[in-house]
């Protein structure tokens, strides 16, 4: 049978282009095997409306997503973090179907939950304050009004607040909590579960409740490439040349 492949926290843009290339290679090579490609968010450093598809950069990498898709390559993508206004209109453009965060797949016959992770950092007050309020439809909505200038601006201040918050927080804090995991674990139904954003790649086990629960935490893309790959003997992380 063939593999299912995870990546997540790519955060591409035209100033990245040795590692935007390798994920292009990536999409050449292996993943063209794969019977699908689940990408896990942040495939973008950002995303801020709908006028980014016409991004010379942005529209390369979903024509590259599309040619994939064409191949037969199922693709799926949950919002991250830096990439939640990514489109319903931008993803049909690259073949690519657009998932809930917390989506619970068969994996192999193994129920799986898929995420981005970002929710399950819950000791990381301040930044779930903020996620709630940007993703407020109302505010999501008088944001898409601005011009693209200003939403560009906007965007980049603060991306610079986040940079700059991450030197200053305790690294602890910008992990998961093991209450908020072992809670969502319970609530779907003792699943493996799969995620990123926290860039730390891992495998862990969780016992909720008496049940063993395996979670695989995905390696960002900032320095090199990898992905996960699955198939009915279980899942490895692969590292990328």
């Amino acid at each position: 049978m063939q593999p299912v492949l995870f990546v997540s926290d790519l955060h591409l843009a035209p100033e990245r282009s040795a590692i935007t290339g390798r994920f292009f290679r990536f999409l050449r090579e292996e993943a063209r095997g794969a019977a699908a490609l689940y990408i896990l968010g942040d495939l973008f450093e950002r995303w801020l409306g709908e006028d980014e598809a016409d991004d010379p950069f942005n529209r390369g990498l979903l024509d590259r997503l599309g040619e994939l898709a064409g191949s037969g390559v199922e693709i799926s993508l949950i919002h991250g973090n830096r990439d939640f206004l990514f489109s319903d209109r931008a993803a049909a453009r690259a073949g690519v179907r657009l998932i809930p965060d917390a989506t619970v797949c068969k994996l192999f016959g193994v129920r799986t939950l898929l995420m981005h992770g970002d929710t399950l950092c819950t000791d990381d007050v301040r930044y779930q304050r903020y996620r709630a309020r940007v993703r407020r439809p109302g505010v999501i909505r008088a944001f898409l009004a601005l011009p693209r200038s200003i939403r560009r601006a906007i965007g980049g201040g603060l991306r610079r607040m986040s940079t700059g918050e991450k030197r200053i927080k305790a690294p602890t804090i910008m992990d998961v909590n093991s209450g908020a995991v072992e809670a969502t674990l319970r609530a779907h139904g003792y699943p493996r579960l799969i995620h990123g954003h926290t860039h730390r790649p891992s495998r862990h086990v969780h016992v909720v409740d008496g049940h063993v629960c395996e979670r695989l935490v995905l390696g960002d893309w900032y320095e090199r490439g990898s992905y996960l790959r699955c198939d009915e003997r279980g899942c490895e992380a692969v590292i990328l040349d």
